[in-house]
């Protein structure tokens, strides 16, 4: 029996029944199965070898989503090498940072860029840099064209990094965090068989592969569990309404279900061959997962996560899918809630959340001190958020412990706040931030999305004030037209801050 721990090997065993049956399809309508993702990713995998690449090198990529990109990094994979995906929009000054802090020794960005960066690639001792666009063409595609399609998966054990993964770093430097070969299986294989999935699945992927939910989570339950991946390059409401016919699964951030909702193409007869909703990498509001079972009869399954731990929780498959949760701590996960004091709070208590488990990463790149510092003397995770849990076990995120707002000497957290917001009938959607105060410290602020013409600030302070105490109602109401997110759709709390910390001043 094959005991290899490199997780293309696992794909492999998992795959060797089906595999030449579709693994994916294209936007465009190509369609690969498995064996021909295992031959390019071989002719790939032998084309950095031959750049020099060595096992446990870095090989780093700021590609288009395309079946071949997601060959790419099964290349790397199945090589012993650590991949580094990068943001699309990052641009020359921002990758100086990655380039930098995790010397590559080879990097592959799309075609049209390899000029533009040729010359800080070299300048940051990368020593190759091949490119590759969204049809798989390019100088890298060229390279691997004259290479053998057969290649020995390279032994690995489950300690082994399989990839590093950057922290959106809003609050600062962006830190690497290294996820293991092991670490990757334990979240494709768990996940695979908590959300049911088999090869009869057909997962309709929208999200960005330069992220873990889009690669570690979307794409590689779907190659453990021998489902099809419908590929899209990007997320339009008409493109997956048309393709929701052929699919069973759709994975997704809250802003596809808001979207969703406000379109009328998007039925409860056309999504009536699925299965299974999901949403993650940020808060899915109470109000969106009753609106949408309302509509659609599907109940949302949200769940928990961070680029660090993989998934920790979800909301069952079998059960209640109970809004305004992240359900369960998966099965090997240990979840506790912790006070100011380092001690256990009891349930329906809000502390911080400190976890354990095979998902979580390895540690910080080149950071051993800011590794230890996130870790307890026993072993577990200081995950930065803030939660509570159930007297039944189910988890509530409460927010980011640096987006707690201490107003007064109370505590509020700006969820609580949201979800309220969210319920206004000319709220679409809210952010609460904590802005500047000078008698309270910091005062609560609403930055709103409205629905129509029919909102006012008054409005909504009352609205709130009729539901909540009085030290959780927004002092200040900004309306506006858009919210700012990251690629994955969390609203940037930072860049809120920062744009109206002069709130308090106008007074």
């Amino acid at each position: 029996m094959d005991n290899n721990a490199n997780f293309y090997a696992v794909i492999a065993r998992r795959r060797a029944s089906n595999a030449a049956a579709p693994c994916i399809e294209s936007d465009s309508g190509e369609i690969y199965s498995f064996d021909d993702i295992d031959r390019l990713s071989a002719r790939y995998a032998h084309a950095l070898l031959a750049l020099g690449c060595e096992v446990n090198d870095r090989v780093a990529a700021q590609v288009e989503k395309s079946p071949q990109a997601l060959a790419l990094y099964l290349a790397c994979i199945r090589a012993g090498l650590v991949y580094l995906p990068l943001n699309t929009a990052y641009q020359p000054a921002e990758l100086t940072h990655f380039l930098h802090d995790a010397q590559p020794t080879a990097f592959i960005c799309r075609e049209a860029m390899l000029d533009p960066l040729r010359d800080l690639a070299r300048s940051l001792g990368v020593p190759h840099i091949l490119g590759l666009d969204d049809h798989g063409n390019g100088s890298f595609a060229d390279a691997a064209a004259r290479c053998r399609d057969g290649f020995a998966t390279a032994p690995r054990s489950k300690e082994d990094l399989a990839a590093i993964l950057y922290t959106s770093g809003t609050t600062g430097r962006s830190k690497g965090a290294m996820i293991s070969h092991g670490a990757v299986t334990y979240c494709a294989e768990t996940l695979a068989s908590f959300w049911g999935f088999t090869d009869a699945d057909a997962l309709l992927h929208a999200l960005p592969i330069f992220h873990g939910h889009g690669l570690f989570v979307s794409s590689n339950v779907a190659l453990v569990s021998g489902a099809s991946l419908l590929f899209h390059r990007k997320f339009d409401v008409a493109a997956i309404v048309r393709a929701l016919p052929s699919a069973s699964v759709l994975m997704a951030v809250p802003t596809f279900y808001h979207r969703f909702l406000a379109d009328a193409s998007f039925t409860r007869e056309a999504c009536s061959s699925m299965r299974l909703f999901t949403s993650g990498s940020a808060p899915l509001s109470g109000q969106v997962h009753e609106e949408f079972y309302s509509r659609f009869g599907h109940r949302i399954i949200e769940r928990y996560g961070a680029t660090e731990t993989m998934i920790l929780t979800s909301n069952p498959l079998h059960g209640e899918r109970r809004a305004g949760s992240v359900g369960l701590p998966l099965p090997g996960v240990t979840l506790r809630i912790m006070g100011e004091d380092s001690e256990p709070l009891s349930d329906g208590q809000v502390g911080m959340i400190q976890v354990k488990g095979p998902g979580l990463f390895s540690g910080y790149w080149k950071m051993p001190a800011k590794t230890s510092e996130d870790f307890t003397e026993d072993g577990f995770f200081r995950t930065g958020d803030l939660g509570s849990r159930s007297e039944d076990g189910y988890i509530s995120i409460t927010g980011r412990s640096k987006d707690l707002i201490i107003s007064g000497g109370y505590n509020v957290y700006p969820i609580e706040v949201e979800s309220i917001l969210n319920t206004h009938p000319a709220v679409a959607d809210s952010a609460v931030i904590g802005v500047p105060h000078a008698d309270f410290g910091e005062a609560v602020a609403a930055v709103i999305i409205a629905r129509g013409q029919g909102c006012s600030a008054q409005d909504v302070i009352a609205w709130v004030k009729a539901r909540l105490a009085n030290y959780k109602v927004p002092k200040y109401v900004v309306l506006v037209d858009e919210l700012p997110r990251n690629a994955l759709g969390k609203v940037q709390k930072n860049v809120l801050r920062d744009s109206y910390a002069h709130l308090s001043r106008r007074r």
